[in-house]
């Protein structure tokens, strides 16, 4: 039982590792409340390909931040920090032990770390940044953004074009590199003792999960569950449709790929984004890592030990 209401919990590692499984486990046994951190997950409708937890997990388990956004809402991570600590208040207040699951890093971040105080939006600037993308090509503006900051050139993928082009936004806007600002004005998350679980499969392994489920997403529905999204009157424009899974069966539905390569495509970028979490994840030292999958018995087991060694509270 979890006395110690300051502690949380976040459970970090790439696609597929079992963060979800690894969460019912804790939040079962310390009388836990999961707040989620996968921005994919916070858009209604968006469940198959996001893998969110069954319905009957969440009527056993409290679950936050799932389902409270439509699939053209525009959210940032200063406006998730905002309502997941107005949440972690709210657990902590019940004595419950809030834990914070997700593979979304610089949600996360924003949580933890605190954000900076950023300038507005340019809409004329985007536009203008967007069509240069289409005119010159894949890749331009990020090397745009690198002769301005290269250190955040080299954290951003050049495919991710909304957080290029607010990079540059800021640049422009504010007269310096959004680097130099991240390191200003953060207001880290106070009053909580924070310990950060790290999962790492191996990576063979990984790839034959994701590999699986990709698969078993399509089967389940992935295409019909694109479809009824465009039927319910989202363009397809809307950010979700720019995500893994939903890209590669919007393809699909347009006639632009097969069923076949559809999944075969979903399956790769999921590797490659696999590995651009672990990258992001290894780079936090604070991070505890447990080699396997959040759904081994024996590693959930390992975590609670470790759990009960670094808080006596439980």
């Amino acid at each position: 039982m979890m006395t110690n209401s300051t502690l949380l919990i976040a459970i970090v590692g790439p696609t597929a590792s079992g963060k979800s499984d690894l969460a019912v486990r804790l939040a079962r046994q310390l009388r836990g409340e999961i707040v989620n951190c996968d921005s994919l997950q916070m858009y209604r409708y968006l469940d198959i390909g996001t893998a969110k937890p069954s319905q009957e997990v969440r009527k056993e388990i409290p679950h936050h931040l799932f389902d409270f956004l439509e699939p053209d809402a525009v959210f940032s991570a200063g406006e998730y920090s905002r309502r997941a600590r107005i949440i972690l208040g709210e657990i902590s207040t019940r004595s419950n032990l809030p834990i914070v699951v997700g593979g979304t890093g610089f949600y996360l971040r924003a949580l933890i770390d605190g954000l900076f105080t950023t300038p507005g939006r340019d809409y004329e600037l985007r536009r203008r940044l967007q069509g240069r993308e289409k005119a010159k090509g894949s890749g331009y503006i990020h090397r745009i953004l690198n002769h301005l900051d290269p250190v955040a050139a080299a954290n951003i993928h050049a495919n991710d074009l909304p957080k290029v082009i607010r990079a540059i936004e800021v640049c422009m806007l504010a007269g310096k590199p959004i680097s130099k600002m991240y390191e200003q004005g953060r207001n880290k998350l106070e009053g909580f003792k924070i310990v950060k679980i790290g999962l790492n499969p191996n990576r063979e392994k990984l790839r034959d999960k994701i590999d699986q489920r990709t698969v078993q997403m399509f089967g389940n529905g992935l295409i019909e569950e694109t479809s009824d999204i465009l039927d319910r009157g989202f363009p397809s424009t809307c950010a979700p449709f720019q995500s893994i899974g939903y890209r590669q069966a919007l393809d699909y539905l347009l006639g632009r790929i097969s069923r076949k390569d559809a999944i075969r495509y979903a399956q790769a970028a999921t590797r490659q984004y696999a590995k651009r979490q672990m990258t992001w994840f290894r780079k936090d030292t604070t991070v505890k890592w447990f080699h396997g999958f959040g759904s081994d018995p024996q590693l959930q087991a390992d975590v609670l030990d470790t759990l009960k060694l670094l808080c006596t509270s439980i």
